[in-house]
């Protein structure tokens, strides 16, 4: 069995009632950064993989570490690689002062949002609506929540299935750039779409 975690894949073997796990970290498909995973074996051992196509195999209660090259990754896990579902893809469209409306820049954007989803083959699109920290919290609240759901909106208008979408305000509680109370900042009054 195989299934990706993050930027990990993980093997499972099962033979008998042994059991032997195999975490192999992989690269972001578009920056080749990695994450971190720590692996700990059932006797206490652990090994941090931190680096592209670092290894670990538990087995026995024990934990080693090793790293694979491409060649040998590919070469093994190719097939398992290929079907790999498509990685998350996002956006971030701004929007006017105090309103739900799109700047003009975001609205161009709108096409590029669709072109993502066609390329997928049962899309969902997650929008989430955010403030700056001027008004109440609860004005920010219904605020944020109206522009997830303007999106929404605009989205189905040029094709788009609304079963497909699911819309949340987050309010100010998210910023991009923290600022004091009530301080107008253009880059949090957002809304973030991610494609999946």
């Amino acid at each position: 069995m195989t299934a990706r975690l993050g930027c990990a894949l993980l093997v499972v073997v099962l033979a008998g009632c042994a059991t032997t796990d195999r975490v192999i970290l992989l690269p972001d498909d578009i920056s080749g950064k990695v994450g971190k995973i720590d692996v700990v074996g059932r006797d206490g051992g652990e090994v941090l993989l931190d680096s592209a196509y670092g290894e670990a195999r538990t087995g026995g209660g024990k934990v080693q570490g090793d790293t694979l090259d491409t060649e040998s990754l590919r070469k093994e896990f190719g097939k398992e690689l290929a079907n790999l579902p498509q990685r998350p893809k996002s956006f971030l469209l701004y929007c006017v002062n105090g309103s739900d409306q799109l700047t003009l820049e975001s609205r161009d954007q709108l096409p590029a949002i669709l072109d993502e989803v066609a390329r997928r083959p049962a899309p969902e699109v997650v929008v989430i609506g955010h403030t700056d920290r001027v008004g109440s919290v609860e004005y920010n609240d219904k605020l944020s929540l109206a522009r997830a759901q303007a999106v929404r909106d605009q989205l189905i208008q040029l094709g788009f299935d609304q079963a497909r979408i699911v819309v949340a305000g987050r309010g100010e509680r998210e910023p991009l750039v923290p600022t004091d109370d009530e301080v107008p900042e253009p880059r949090n009054r957002r809304v973030e779409i991610e494609v999946r």
